[in-house]
Formats: C-alpha cells, structure tokens, sequence
C-alpha cells in the first residue's frame, strides 16, 4: 500500500467538517464521519476505490493531474504520486465541484 497524507488545506477542511457535525450530531457521528473519509484516503492510496480524473470537470482533453472520489457527503480531491497519494482539499458534495478544481489547479 502506498503512503497518502493530507495537505495543510486538506487537514483544516476535515477539521472543519469535524466540527460541524460534532455540532450538528453529536461526537458519535463526528468520530464516525472522519474515521469514514479517512477510511477512504487509505483505500484511494490502496487502489481499493474508484475515483475520476478532474479533467472532465474542466472540459479539457489534457491530464492535469488532480483526481477526485466520493466519501460520503464530500469529495476527496487528490494527486495520486509514485510514491504516494496527496489529498489536496475535502469539499462539500454540494459545491460547485468544477470551479473548486478549476481554483485548485489554478494554484498548482
């Protein structure tokens, strides 16, 4: 299995989601819901779940190198490396998903 960490941005936006649905729900589910999306960046870096290349969100033919997946109400968005899996950003389900990546990769 390949090592996989989470960038500084990704680290606050799983902090925040904590925090909201610690407030929301209750500390069961917050546990819950964080063991879930970290549950899900292992099996990313284990080739064990599906996830799509971000540039059909962009309309471009080319490779950009972001991909995204599901874990529950958000989406992992991530550099899948080598050596290893970099998740840049969690974000809601319901945000604008290509103009997030388009931000994103206008950063890299």
């Amino acid at each position: 299995m390949k090592a996989w960490r989470l960038t500084p941005r990704a680290e606050q936006s799983l902090v925040d989601i904590a925090l909201w649905t610690l407030e929301t729900f209750g500390p069961r589910q917050a546990d819950i819901y964080e063991t879930e999306l970290l549950d899900r960046c292992a099996a990313l870096a284990a080739g064990r779940a599906a996830s799509r290349d971000c540039s059909n969100l962009l309309n471009r033919d080319d490779d950009i190198g972001l991909r995204y997946a599901r874990a529950g109400e958000h989406f992992l968005v991530f550099i899948n490396m080598t050596d290893e899996l970099v998740i840049i950003d969690i974000l809601h389900g319901r945000c604008d998903l290509p103009a997030r990546i388009a931000a994103i990769q206008a950063r890299q």
